[in-house]
């Protein structure tokens, strides 16, 4: 334990650091914008094709005034793999266009590869920190010797904590001293990093040259190896995040996802060069697509449907497919069903609503196809209909939002998904990072966005479960990988083409259900799923009026002296809880001998069946909890029980030809409930409860409805004679 004194001294401290980041961020910014202006410095990349990596450079180039000359743009690539090696054809494009800068020693060239590069601040601030230096020519330094490692012992021995080995994607310097450090010919196809490394470790060349590298990052940030070290944060005088090397306690001006670390600098996109800027996604607001009014011209979506395993909730997954605000006439439906169980469920879809869609078609379980191949074959029908998009929804995610289609084509992206999570969990349809293995990692920002804490344009490594694809993309998806599932597949084969995936979650779009636990082999068994599918479950079985019972000055009905009447349970709850019971068929004797309890004795005995029977204990407990307990709360003021405890809870039949009625008795309980699970007049006639000491009896019992009463000392009571029929009541006796 700290003492008082030693606490106060400590939260200074602390208050201290914060401060001093934030004073540290504002004052480099200050100084950032006071540099002088006229140096003379032109700015050189290499990109064949404007990948979504190259226009991300570009646009953090345009942010900040960076005037870019890209050299071998839409000409044919040379170099080689660049993945393992290559790159000698960047450096012969270089070397052609520093020729009229050859003999100029005052011109500043700045060369930065561009689809993994983002600059985060404008060149006066760079060739200011070049100048410090004193250095002719700077390249950037990362932690991890590449391509030779056998020259390792030549690099000059630097801080153990320091990058020390040189990385030729970012590097700056005059431009004469350049050209001459690019005299050495090389193969287009041969490797550019060590062009520059054996440059370097020439000790007459990098004498003469007077070349260094930036250890401390304070230009150039290489991510791979640096991920511990690095950091977007926010600052508060500018509304805009900036990159942090806390190690070196420096803010590099360009940031280079070398290697494996472009999931870093991805993340790093979504906030830096006013990507989000005063904690709002400026990103979100460009490159978008107004949608038109005009239906006619709506663009051809194919909407891929994929049922995977047994999921619960599926109608209603269905019916959020049906309300999809979109002209069905541009929409065709592709269906791979996996699961024998689902058949019913949709050829029903099919038959009754196929025919209002451009067109459908059908995998069925019986065909026998792995996911990955029907997965492969849903791109393939997309691209036969000639469809602008891949609309892939698996059975999981229930979208709620009637406009998530519209509003994804309005984001104009390549690969887009819609944020989803399961029901108050940070289970979602998308990673934030990866692992060192290609497996999840949790980024610095990805409870933030599950939790709409944040909202906006994010890229990441991942996405499953729904998702929107633009038909430019269809050729380069395949989801084939004996390793690996088939959307970890198909994301690790869009990683490595330098698609981008992003996520959003600037409004609400769905949820996703939770199927790991879903066991079809029961009696309707979704009515299991309260648990680990609270809102599909309320969805389904609550009462339409229940959330209203819960408003501030709610007058509730009480057909007898504190004896209330709620609204709780639909029809659907009612007739699937009796089919589950009528289907287990063991009802108890209605004797006094009841194996089921701990003493063997029923003083009262019902025919019933326990909820313990059935496998409802648990789900009946969370019911009390969640529904039952604030009713309680509301009525009988004073009384808390949290959670509510009962060992009693089950279904009684009454028959006229069974068990008719029940004799007077109190309960054992501080309070019961009593729901109706069926009609009186329709399904039965009688029936009842009558609380003796009020002489009140409540018989016009409504299908769905609770009566909740004291249980011992002023509530005796009794159960009225059923006269025909059957009548099933679901009791329990709360806190014994």
């Amino acid at each position: 334990m700290m003492s008082g004194a030693k606490y106060v001294v400590f939260l200074i401290g602390v208050i201290f650091l914060v401060l001093s980041d934030v004073i540290y961020a504002s004052s480099n910014d200050a100084d950032d914008s006071s540099v002088g202006g006229d140096f003379d410095v032109k700015v050189f990349t290499v990109a064949s094709e404007e990948t979504e990596g190259y226009l991300r450079y570009i646009r953090s180039a345009n942010y900040y005034d960076v005037e870019v000359q890209t050299l071998g743009m839409h000409e044919e690539w040379l170099g080689g793999k660049m993945e393992s090696y290559g790159g000698g054809y960047k450096i012969n494009l270089l070397r052609d266009a520093l020729e009229p800068y050859k003999d100029d020693d005052k011109k500043i060239i700045l060369f930065t590869d561009s689809y993994d590069v983002l600059f985060t601040t404008n060149t006066d601030v760079i060739v200011h920190k070049f100048k410090k230096t004193n250095a002719r020519i700077l390249f950037g330094a990362e932690k991890y010797l590449w391509p030779d490692e056998t020259l390792e012992h030549l690099y000059p021995v630097v801080s153990k904590h320091l990058p020390k080995y040189l990385n030729s994607g970012l590097f700056m310097g005059y431009a004469s001293d350049v050209y001459e450090m690019l005299k050495a010919p090389i193969r287009n196809t041969e490797d550019d990093q060590l062009y520059y490394t054996k440059a370097f470790l020439d000790n007459n060349i990098r004498t003469k040259l007077n070349i260094k590298l930036d250890y401390e990052s304070e230009i150039f940030q290489n991510l791979n190896g640096a991920s511990s070290d690095v950091r977007v944060l926010y600052n508060e005088a500018t509304g805009e995040y900036f990159v942090k090397n806390i190690q070196s306690d420096t803010m590099p001006s360009l940031v280079h996802g070398n290697g494996p670390s472009k999931v870093l600098l991805n993340n790093f996109g979504a906030y830096v060069a006013g990507a989000y800027k005063h904690k709002e996604c400026q990103l979100c607001k460009e490159n978008k697509f107004d949608s038109k009014e005009d239906q006619v011209n709506s663009p051809k979506i194919t909407i891929a449907i994929t049922i995977a395993k047994a999921t619960p909730f599926l109608e209603e997954f269905f019916d959020s497919i049906l309300a999809l605000e979109y002209p069905k006439d541009k929409l065709n439906i592709f269906i791979y069903n996996n699961v024998e169980y689902h058949n019913e469920l949709v050829q029903n879809f099919i038959e009754t609503h196929g025919a209002t869609y451009a067109g459908v078609k059908q995998i069925r379980h019986s065909d026998s196809y792995k996911e990955p191949i029907a997965r492969n074959l849903a791109v393939n029908y997309a691209e036969r209909e000639a469809s602008d998009f891949l609309f892939v929804v698996d059975a999981e995610a229930h979208i709620d939002n009637p406009s998530t289609l519209i509003r994804l084509i309005e984001r104009n992206r390549n690969v887009i998904a819609p944020a989803m999570s399961r029901y108050e969990s940070s289970w979602s349809n998308f990673w934030g990072a990866l692992s060192e293995k290609g497996f999840y990692a949790r980024s610095h920002d990805y409870m933030s966005i599950v939790k709409n804490e944040i909202r906006g344009l994010w890229n990441v490594p991942f996405i499953s479960s729904c998702y929107l694809v633009k038909k430019s993309v269809f050729p380069k998806i395949t989801y084939a990988d004996d390793d690996l599932d088939a959307d970890m597949a198909m994301c690790k084969n869009l990683r490595a083409q330098q698609i981008f995936m992003y996520v959003n979650n600037e409004e609400y779009y769905g949820h996703l259900v939770n199927n790991e636990d879903f066991n079809p082999m029961l009696t309707n068994p979704e009515f299991y799923m309260l648990i680990s599918n609270q809102l599909d479950w309320e969805n389904r079985y609550l009462h339409r009026d229940y959330v209203n019972q819960l408003k501030p000055n709610q007058t509730y009905k009480q057909p007898c002296t504190d004896v209330y009447w709620f609204p709780v349970a639909n029809e659907r709850f009612c007739d699937d809880l009796v089919k589950i019971v009528e289907s287990y068929g063991k009802w108890s004797s209605g004797t006094n001998d009841d194996e089921r309890l701990a003493g063997g004795y029923e003083a009262v005995p019902t025919r019933d069946i326990h909820m313990s029977q059935v496998g409802l204990e648990a789900v009946w407990l969370r019911f009390l909890y969640n529904y039952v307990r604030p009713l309680q709360e509301a009525v009988f003021l004073g009384y808390y029980h949290t959670p509510p405890r009962s060992i009693m809870n089950f279904v009684v039949r009454y028959r006229p030809d069974e068990q008719p009625s029940l004799r007077p008795h109190h309960d054992s309980s501080t309070y019961t409930i009593n729901i109706a699970l069926n009609s009186v007049g329709k399904d039965y006639e009688g029936g009842g409860c009558h609380f003796i000491r009020y002489n009140c009896s409540v018989t016009a019992t409504q299908k769905g409805w609770m009566l909740m009463h004291p249980g011992r000392l002023t509530h005796y009571h009794e159960g009225l004679r059923v006269t025909k029929g059957t009548r099933y009541i679901m009791i329990s006796f709360v806190d014994p």
